[in-house]
């Protein structure tokens, strides 16, 4: 394992531990069992860290965090780690490819990513024509990205409720993501998100022959299409 895998690891658990302490003593003692459950496991996670088995260690950390997050979502709580940080994510995701593979996985090196999966309609004014794939096709295969904690379809009218459903620490953007970041914290901050950070993605991971939905289109229409 990388140094770099033993720090994330490490990061996870504290952050853990960090969200098990802002539990209120009242919803302690009502899911005591769970938490407590949650608590071995997270002490678990750092025991096998500490022997160098940080695969075993990242399973007992996941399975602390589903106890916690299952509390979390009942009661409706609003506890999260400034270890753990929400990253939100945006697009269309049709046709995946590489690409958006690595778009993803760039994003989480930042925190747990939450993907708002682009309605049809919108993606067809974003880029002139109808996605290939719909939204529930489409978001059901988001889901399935290891990268990926949630996702979720956007809202129809406004995509920036879907960033206010979040509350994420940080908006990751992608390089052909054509959006004024300085806009966009303004429009953020009359809404109450003030203290939200900004990411691009630098540029394409381009050691794919294809890295954009548009080329593998193109690529079909090529092979398939214009043959006589």
């Amino acid at each position: 394992m990388s140094n770099e895998i033993r720090n994330r690891v490490e990061k996870y658990i504290k952050g853990m531990e960090e969200r098990l302490q802002k539990i209120p003593s009242h919803i302690y003692e009502k899911y005591r069992k769970v938490l407590d459950l949650a608590k071995q496991y997270t002490e678990d996670a750092k025991y096998y860290l500490s022997k160098e088995d940080e695969v075993t260690a990242l399973v007992d950390v996941v399975y602390a965090e589903g106890l916690l997050d299952s509390v979390i979502f009942n009661e409706n709580l609003d506890i999260d780690s400034q270890i753990s940080k929400k990253v939100f994510v945006g697009g269309t995701f049709d046709i995946l490819h590489p690409g958006h593979i690595e778009f993803l996985k760039e994003a989480s090196r930042y925190g747990r990513v939450y993907v708002s999966v682009a309605r049809d309609k919108n993606s067809e004014k974003v880029k002139g024509r109808k996605p290939i794939n719909d939204e529930n096709q489409r978001l059901e295969v988001v889901k399935s990205i290891r990268y990926v904690y949630e996702a979720f379809l956007g809202d129809e009218k406004d995509f920036l409720k879907s960033v206010e459903r979040v509350k994420p620490d940080i908006l990751f953007l992608g390089p052909d993501q054509h959006v004024d970041e300085n806009k966009l914290k303004e429009e953020l901050k009359k809404r109450g998100i003030d203290n939200i950070e900004i990411i691009r993605m630098k540029e394409r991971i381009n050691n794919w022959s294809h890295s954009s939905t548009t080329s593998i289109i193109q690529e079909i229409v090529k092979r398939y299409c214009n043959q006589r």
